[in-house]
């Protein structure tokens, strides 16, 4: 509804362009502080409470009558954008490191691909209220905006009431499911709730209490089951050390701030989502610019396909990061597929750069291409992210999510300062995919001597 909001609201293509980065800083922002938050309390409560405070502006879209007032609207809405890092350490949590990056990359895929069907949704809602319900558009698009907000509202109620925090239960508990594979294969040491292994014995009893919750029990009685890989006793609690999410404190942060790792993360993150979100506040307008026959809805589906490709590509990510992982048990290796194909993507922002093509089968072929690469990009990512720094995995996530923006923010500036200029920008975005994705690609995927993540 771009157009219909521009028109009723004056505004140029700066302010739309402006109204685009604010929101991602704001996406910024909050992920940059989920990532901590689902450390301390859990994922899913941190999760419905963005949900929920990104709910009410979305509510309020309807009382913007002015270019300021759009802008201040579109900065709240972006803390929507926040809830991507609690849905990855939810999924984390959940999932074992042999198939982690096909969860997160499912979940993540079809919260990319909700952007794609708001390109069909939000119209028809709109041209539903115009025509059928003889709404003025000035009315119809503000009246519009009240089905995402009771659906946004909706979920997030839907999480407080009907999920659990972790496999185990509630947050606090989170430490017995590594507790009870120790316990299975009769490792008597018990793992508490800030992740550190105590040299106690459990007894014959099962006692939980609050604070210091530890579990004690008779692995005898509980069975056990065989070991794919023989380990020593001093292994397994030392993987069970590195396994727990710690509450996190600028001791264990900092290191994982500053991690070579994380920053190759983060790089890669830069580009691929970072490129998709600027990506899809434009496309729209770039098919309308190069086949203005389309019109504003005809323009809309086609850039929608950008989004809803995320449902198959961005899962087909991770799940190859996962079968390459499965086949070699190699993290270089799934590492090396995060930057093949962000330098594949490059590759094809180079060239629809540079040919900005005027037919259209061809322009979609080429931007069908692109979004295969680079929506994998995002999924391979996180099909990577579980491994590393495995006791901050909210800290690493709301980092790499928060890169994503970042990136986001970057390349929509570049898209502002060039106007309707779309092609030169693409070329633009492809060589910094390419350039970033070498630059980062020696780095080690975990730190050398990491306890943990494989």
């Amino acid at each position: 509804m771009t157009i219909t909001i521009k028109k009723d609201l004056h505004l140029t293509t700066k302010d739309v362009s402006n109204s685009n980065i604010l929101a991602l800083t704001a996406t910024l922002i909050v992920r940059f502080f989920c990532g901590p938050a689902c450390d301390r309390w859990g994922p899913r409560k941190v999760f419905a409470g963005t949900l929920l405070l990104g709910a009410i502006p979305t509510a309020l879209a309807g009382t913007v009558t002015t270019v300021r007032g759009l802008l201040v609207l579109r900065f709240f809405v972006g803390i929507l954008g926040g809830v991507f890092v609690p849905c990855q350490v939810w999924c984390t949590g959940f999932f074992d490191k042999n198939v982690v990056g096909s969860a997160n990359a499912l979940a993540g895929g079809w919260g990319n691909a909700g952007g794609g069907i708001t390109y069909f949704v939000m119209p028809a809602i709109f041209d539903s209220l115009v025509h059928k319900q003889h709404m003025t558009p000035h009315k119809a698009w503000r009246v519009a905006f009240i089905v995402p907000f009771i659906l946004i509202t909706s979920t997030a109620i839907s999480m407080l009431l009907l999920c659990d925090d972790t496999p185990a239960g509630k947050w606090s508990d989170r430490h017995l499911a590594v507790q009870q594979n120790l316990t299975a294969h009769h490792v008597s040491q018990v793992v508490d709730v800030p992740g550190t292994i105590t040299g106690e014995r459990p007894v014959a009893t099962e006692a939980l209490e609050e604070g210091d919750v530890k579990l004690k029990l008779d692995s005898k009685a509980n069975g056990s089951f065989n070991c794919e890989v023989e380990l020593a006793e001093d292994e397994m609690v030392s993987i069970a050390r590195g396994e727990v999410i710690l509450s996190p404190t600028w001791q264990e942060a900092l290191p994982v701030v500053f991690s070579l790792q994380s920053l190759a993360l983060m790089a890669a993150y830069f580009c691929s989502f970072g490129g998709e979100l600027a990506i899809n506040s434009i496309l729209g307008a770039y098919y309308l610019k190069n086949f203005p026959h389309l019109g504003q809805t005809g323009s809309g589906r086609w850039a929608a396909m950008f989004g809803l490709l995320n449902v198959i590509t961005r899962p087909m990510g991770g799940f190859v990061g996962d079968i390459i992982y499965k086949y070699t048990r190699s993290l270089w290796a799934k590492k090396t597929w995060i930057h093949f194909v962000g330098i594949v993507t490059g590759l094809f922002l180079v060239a629809i750069g540079l040919k900005d093509p005027h037919h259209q089968p061809t322009m979609i072929g080429l931007i069908a291409g692109m979004a295969f690469f680079h929506e994998a990009g995002n999924g391979a990512n996180f099909a990577l992210v579980p491994h590393v720094h495995p006791f901050a995995n909210g800290i690493l996530s709301g980092l790499t999510g928060a890169a994503g923006n970042f990136g986001g923010i970057i390349f929509a500036i570049i898209f502002r300062y060039n106007g309707v200029h779309y092609a030169k920008v693409f070329w633009i975005i492809g060589l910094i995919h390419i350039g970033v994705n070498v630059a980062v690609c020696w780095i080690r995927p975990i730190p050398k001597g990491q306890i943990g993540g494989r």
